[in-house]
């Protein structure tokens, strides 16, 4: 596998919310997102128990490898599921499981990121380790509503500039927002509803990227 700065820099990941795809199997929703063109897939979906929750991130998995596009898959905060399903790495939130001990227990090439609310957290899960981070909110939002107000673009364009990780944008990012971070030395942004939710979340993946100026993807 490629370092991480490599297989995450830039493009779209799409945080995967199984409440919003209005009625839609999950793993179609990521089907379409990864033919769009999406970078990453952070499965995050803290209700299924354990054993659905391995059948899924296998799917997920395998909608990736098939794909014939360079995507890579990431669990939120379970080591043991991303193990399983040969996932590339597992994401931890801010309060999760430390770095270095998952490290420890899955090896230096499984990436290990780390979702981050100011500078100084962000500073503190590059010196653990974190082989990225995902940092926000930076726009506002309902979903992020719990960690207080937004910490807009030129906090995520600090972090991103004085940090030697990628950084990952969420928070209310949509094409509009996300053109806003065009330009900024960031791994790319990440997004749930805005293509969880999208009629069509290929297109919705596609209109991220060219808000961020990347080429299509080739139908």
């Amino acid at each position: 596998m490629n370092r991480p700065h490599e297989v995450l820099s830039p493009g779209v990941c799409f945080v995967t919310d199984g409440a919003a795809t209005a009625g839609r199997p999950l793993l179609e929703v990521v089907r379409s997102a990864v033919a769009g063109g999406a970078d990453l897939i952070q499965l995050r979906e803290k209700d299924r128990p354990g054993g659905a929750l391995l059948d899924l991130a296998k799917g997920v998995v395998a909608i990736c490898r098939e794909s014939g596009w360079h995507c890579r898959v990431i669990v939120n905060d379970r080591l043991d599921v991303a193990l399983a399903a040969k996932a590339a790495g597992i994401h931890l939130p801010a309060a999760g499981l430390p770095v270095d001990g998952v490290r420890r227990l899955a090896g230096k090439r499984f990436l290990v990121g780390r979702s981050v609310h100011s500078l100084a957290e962000a500073q503190k899960a590059q010196k653990e380790g974190a082989d990225y981070i995902i940092f926000g909110p930076v726009f506002a939002t309902p979903g992020k509503a719990a960690f207080g107000e937004p910490l807009g673009p030129a906090a995520l364009r600090r972090a991103a500039e004085s940090l030697r990780i990628p950084v990952w944008a969420i928070g209310g990012i949509d094409p509009a927002t996300a053109a806003e971070l065009a330009g900024m030395p960031i791994a790319g942004v990440a997004a749930i509803r805005a293509i969880a939710a999208a009629p069509d979340p290929a297109g919705a993946v596609r209109a991220l990227r060219a808000a961020l100026g990347r080429t299509p993807v080739p139908p």
